[in-house]
């Protein structure tokens, strides 16, 4: 059995942990800017930072139902329940508010999938692995359309799409490493296509179950694990000492 199925750790990559130390050295003196010149709001006492949180959740609210481009800071601040001047005392305009909450949406979706990918998942038969790491990739999503919103779009800022960018490859890193532990028999290069196929078949899939609710989105996170087992397991089976799966 090779190191990787053996339990070998999953390490933080680099580009995880520079984010994350570039992202805490900004908050810690006070505020950076973006490359497209929008000011992030400096560190405030615990009543301004609360009032941020309300702004920065009217304007997940307003995104998710309108888009970025549709949305304006009036709509954000009606949302909050705040009049246009109280909102322009924390941030400086739209591009400020998603900038400073892609932030805090990114850091959260890094918590999410750094969690998800844990080493021990490589020691669950192959239904049991997707089960450990789609599921709360996916309750991220549904419960942060935000998110999707923030990471996609012509006219996002680009201080987001940059930082998705990057978070991306990130992911894929983690998705390798997981399955080179399922098909340790298997040439690297070939491990990597795996990879990036697998992740691009979950990226199409999650846009499909984020666009529907209750029974049907249920419906499709099944239908995505079912394509994912059905293109993995043939793989796996033909790899050296697999760990069990069942049918799906």
């Amino acid at each position: 059995m090779s190191d990787a199925r053996a339990g070998k750790g999953i390490e933080p990559t680099p580009t995880d942990e520079a984010a994350r130390s570039t992202k805490e050295s900004g908050r810690q003196e006070g505020g950076t800017q973006s490359g497209g010149g929008a000011i992030r709001p400096r560190r405030r006492q615990a009543r301004g930072e609360a009032r941020i949180a309300q702004l920065l959740d009217a304007a997940a609210s307003v995104f998710s139902s309108t888009g970025y481009t549709a949305a304006s800071t009036n709509a954000i601040a009606r949302e909050a329940g705040v009049s246009p001047g109280t909102l322009y005392q924390f941030f400086p305009n739209k591009e400020a508010i998603a900038i400073e909450l892609g932030d805090r949406l990114l850091d959260r979706w890094r918590e999410t999938y750094g969690a998800a990918f844990v080493p021990s998942h490589i020691e669950l038969p192959l239904d049991g692995m997707l089960d450990a790491i789609l599921d709360p990739l996916i309750t991220f999503n549904c419960e942060n359309p935000a998110f999707s919103v923030l990471m996609h779009g012509s006219e996002i800022p680009g201080a987001i799409t940059q930082e998705h960018d990057t978070v991306h490859a990130t992911m894929l890193t983690r998705v390798e490493t997981i399955l080179a532990g399922y098909l340790a028999d298997l040439p690297a290069d070939q491990v990597s296509r795996i990879a990036s196929m697998s992740f691009v078949i979950f990226t199409a899939g999650l846009d499909l179950i984020m666009g529907h609710e209750g029974a049907e989105r249920d419906a499709y996170v099944e239908e995505l694990k079912t394509i994912l087992f059905r293109y993995l397991d043939p793989l796996v089976s033909d790899s050296v000492c697999p760990p069990a799966s069942h049918a799906r």
